[in-house]
């Protein structure tokens, strides 16, 4: 799980607008480049190229 210190720093590559966690708390989500980041094993993955749009959010 990602602490609550590393969520409040992590920014969005691409925007550099605020993320927040998913419900499911595998993704992290930027709400204005409507982008979702995912998490593996614990770790947020921030690179640009790797986002999911968010509509294809399951």
């Amino acid at each position: 799980m990602i602490s609550k210190e590393l969520l409040e720093i992590l920014v969005c590559p691409k925007c550099k607008g605020e993320l927040k966690l998913t419900k499911e708390k595998d993704g992290l989500i930027c709400e204005r480049c409507k982008l979702i980041y995912p998490i593996k094993e614990d770790i947020p993955i921030m690179l640009i190229e790797e986002a999911k749009p968010l509509n294809e959010h399951k």
